[in-house]
């Protein structure tokens, strides 16, 4: 949870900004500036209740220069983490998936669980920080209203937007026409009543539409401001504006250079009776690849990263958060005549005996369903409520069989040598050879391993160049609809050039029941396809130092959640 009281604030410490990371060591002036801030804390409130962990300039390191700030559009993990840290939203989910109100004060239901109606807090406000000093302006700080909703609502669904969470908002009564540029965006059902009265109505009963209300895509926009940056809302640090934990303060990126930071700091206007924000300040240096990430970590430059491999960090030393919420599967090249033809697939999604390839120093879990086991619904993961076992198809026999059948309908005794692309990030492809032995022997072909970097993985898939993959299947969201969804957007996901709009099923539930079967049947269907066969859940984790704690992570999204963060050096 998110609320818990406060009962001040640290003082900031404005004479840090005047330099770079480059410039001074923030991480060794840590331990003395926060010192000197508890002193002052403690003096002026006498109170020590509060005192540890509280105050830290975090300094941290994003993958990449955010793509955009613009909660509506972002949608890079290095965006997600900032624009987590900037805004907040109606509602706000807890690491187990129980969802609870944030910038809304209250909501209803109606009845027949179509429209949906929120009452806001008056105390959440906007902050568009103008003055390169700590005080605020009456024109600065303002009341976010509930035409803020409806404007960033509004904005998604708009065609020209195109913004790639516009199908996840399709549940909106008349979103579809203004998906295909029918009507305008004003025509879907979403009003405001009054200023704090948010009012939205949907085609039918959606029991993950508080889920969807969480995510950064349903964040705020105010119109005004938004219209006043003339097209580049998000884009630099004069063309955002705060309602969140911090605001940013500067914002410098050179692609050509070196020193690429991004400041934030303690939002005060939003510190209230409910609101803890932790920290007082965050910093962000902004690196071109994991393994400047990595490094600028070990020299204990920052003070947390994410990763999908750690080995090399034990938990003796490190504070590590696993989240199993990647599914690796295999996936065929389209057109390749050999895997376009299903029985050879099935062949392939028969013959893999997850249980023996697994070493017992893997983070890798047996998989038979495509949903992992980190989304949850109500606190329960998923996987809980509905178990991969009932998809279980490892025969051998069956293998050999649909192999046989399926060489025989291409009129070929075998199929030609060829290999497995792997992501180097994302699995060590050491762990992967027992697959391949399986395949090997059971169908009398050879198969190699291809081991390529980030990138060039990404690029290979997106032009159909590879025979198989190692797919790591993810989602936008932590939840089962995002998960699916990622077969309506993807084409290399299927086999066959045909739509499928399973998610259709899946936003017209009435209740946690009858979603949980939904999210079965459409795992069934898109696994009797045999395009995609899970193999394994893949952990995704969070690297700390022991000194931090409450640093939470969304492996969906990508971003990192420093809003209640400590720091106990």
């Amino acid at each position: 949870m998110y609320y818990l009281f406060q009962d001040g604030y640290f003082p900031s410490l404005q004479y840090l900004e005047k330099y770079s990371p480059k410039e001074i060591k923030v991480k060794k002036l840590t331990f003395i500036v926060c010192t000197v801030m508890l002193a002052v804390f403690v003096s002026s409130c006498g109170n020590t209740d509060r005192g540890d962990g509280y105050g830290h300039m975090y300094n941290a390191s994003l993958l990449g220069n955010p793509k955009s700030l613009d909660p509506q559009y972002a949608s890079d993990s290095s965006s997600a983490t900032v624009i987590k840290n900037l805004y907040s939203g109606l509602m706000i989910s807890d690491r187990t998936g129980n969802i609870s109100c944030c910038n809304a004060e209250s909501y209803n239901i109606s009845d027949d669980g179509k429209v949906y109606t929120f009452n806001l807090r008056k105390d959440n406000y906007w902050f568009f920080d103008k003055n390169s000093d700590d005080i605020v302006d009456d024109d600065e700080c303002f009341p976010v209203k509930a035409d803020d909703y409806v404007f960033a609502l509004q904005r998604i669904l708009a065609p020209e937007m195109q913004s790639p969470y516009a199908e996840d908002f399709s549940c909106i009564k008349g979103a579809d026409k203004v998906l295909t540029g029918e009507k305008p965006p004003e025509s879907a059902e979403i009003y405001a009543p009054d200023d704090y009265t948010l009012m939205i109505a949907l085609e039918n009963p959606d029991s993950e539409f508080l889920s969807l209300l969480s995510t950064s895509a349903s964040y705020p926009c105010n119109r005004n401001f938004f219209y006043s940056t003339k097209g580049r809302y998000g884009l630099d640090d004069r063309s955002v504006m705060s309602n969140g934990a911090f605001y940013v303060r500067q914002w410098f990126y050179d692609p050509y250079g070196v020193n690429n930071i991004l400041y934030m700091r303690r939002n005060e206007k939003n510190l209230n009776e409910k609101f803890d924000i932790a920290p007082s300040y965050l910093s962000f240096s902004i690196q071109e690849s994991q393994q400047e990430v990595e490094q600028v970590f070990k020299d204990d430059e920052t003070e947390c990263f994410t990763a999908m491999d750690i080995s090399a960090y034990k938990p003796e030393k490190y504070s590590v958060d696993s989240i199993s919420a990647v599914t690796l599967g295999i996936i065929f090249r389209k057109g390749n005549k050999y895997f376009d033809n299903k029985n050879i697939r099935k062949a392939f999604a028969c013959s893999v005996n997850r249980e023996s390839v697994l070493r017992e120093d893997t983070d890798l879990q047996t998989a038979y369903g495509i949903i992992p086991p980190a989304v949850n619904i109500l606190g329960r993961s998923y996987r809980e409520l509905s178990s991969d076992n009932q998809f279980r198809v490892y025969s051998p026999d069956e293998a050999k069989r649909f192999f046989s059948q399926g060489t025989s309908e291409l009129k070929t005794e075998s199929i030609p040598e060829m290999t497995v692309l792997v992501n180097t990030q994302t699995i060590n492809s050491s762990y992967f050879k027992g697959v391949v032995e399986n395949w090997e022997n059971l169908f009398g072909i050879s198969i190699g391993i291809e081991d390529v970097m980030p990138e060039e993985f990404e690029n290979r898939i997106r032009e159909n160049d590879f025979s198989i993959a190692l797919y790591p299947l993810s989602a936008d969201y932590p939840n089962g609809v995002s998960v699916i969804r990622q077969f309506e957007k993807n084409d290399f996901l299927r086999n066959d050039a045909s739509e499928i709009k399973l998610s259709d099923a899946l936003i017209r539930c009435k209740d946690i029941n009858e979603l949980v079967e939904k999210y079965t049947d459409a795992e069934r269907f898109i696994l009797e396809e045999y395009t995609f066969i899970p193999l394994f859940y893949k952990n995704v984790y969070l690297v700390a130092y022991k000194d931090n704690e409450d640093i939470f992570y969304d492996p969906f999204s990508g971003a990192v959640d420093y809003r209640l963060a400590k720091n106990f050096d």
